[in-house]
Order: C-alpha cells, then structure tokens, then sequence
C-alpha cells in the first residue's frame, strides 16, 4: 500500500489553488499526455462534495476508465476523491490547502492499493509508485503555473 505525499508552495491564494485542484478542466489541461478527459458524472467546471467524475485516459499504453467520487470536503481547506470504480483495487486521494500568507501550501496525499495481489506489489516496487508520483507532481505542478500567472 504505498503512501505517495508531496507538498508544493504557490504564490497564490488558497481559495485560487482549491478551485484550480478541483476543476475538471484544469485537470483534462494537465493529464493531455495521457490523454485524459472526463466522460462521465460532472464533466466541466468545479467539482463539488458528494459528486462524482469518470476519467478515461491511456496510462501503459492502455485506454482506462476510473471513476472518483468527492466524499469530504471543507472549502478552501480540502477535499478527498476516492476511487468507486477502476483499475486500483482502491484509492484515496486528499488535496490540502494551507494559507501561508498570500501563498498556499499545496499538500497531496494519495493512498492506494494496486490490485493483483502479490504482482500488483511487485509492480509497486518496479515502476508504479514511480510512475504515479511522476503523474502527481506534474499536475501540481500545471495547477502551480496557473494560479500563479492569475
């Protein structure tokens, strides 16, 4: 079950980075190497406790299908999407938020479990934890670029 934390500061106002980590579109704009857009739930805009979006994107050279509902949320302090259907056997995933003057400490948790037993540990080890924390920075990294442009 690995644990994948990475924090990131952004010159920005925390209310800007919470919106900016919740918008369906901000994500399609920084998963475009994956190819990833919502297909299903709430497609466009901000996200919202309670509901719900189906991401297909191409991860291994294969077309996916994950589906994540919102189940906490207290604005503009987090929110947690956790996996109801997908490739992982679960996740879950919590965006903090931490004003620090007029900048925000980005914090982001993602918890999983890979599925296959023994070989989805395997895999873990191998490349997946890797891959996954690669994919994670990046966004952060996109959502950093835009909240700080304006």
């Amino acid at each position: 079950m690995p644990i994948i934390r990475t924090e990131m500061l952004i010159h920005a106002a925390v209310d800007r980075c919470f919106d900016l980590a919740r918008s369906i579109d901000i994500h399609m704009a920084s998963t475009a190497r994956t190819k990833e857009r919502a297909v299903g739930g709430v497609t466009s805009g901000l996200i919202e406790h309670g509901e719900s979006v189906t991401w297909e994107a191409v991860h291994f050279g294969i077309r996916q299908r994950l589906s994540v509902k919102i189940s906490e949320y207290d604005r503009p302090h987090f929110f947690v999407d956790e996996m109801i259907d997908g490739a992982f056997q679960r996740f879950w995933h919590e965006h903090r938020f931490i004003a620090r003057g007029s900048s925000t400490l980005m914090i982001d948790t993602f918890d999983y479990t890979s599925p296959l037993g023994w070989l989805g540990r395997a895999a873990d080890r191998l490349f997946l934890e890797r891959y996954m924390r690669k994919f994670l920075v990046e966004r952060n990294q996109y959502i950093k670029e835009a909240a700080e442009r304006g």
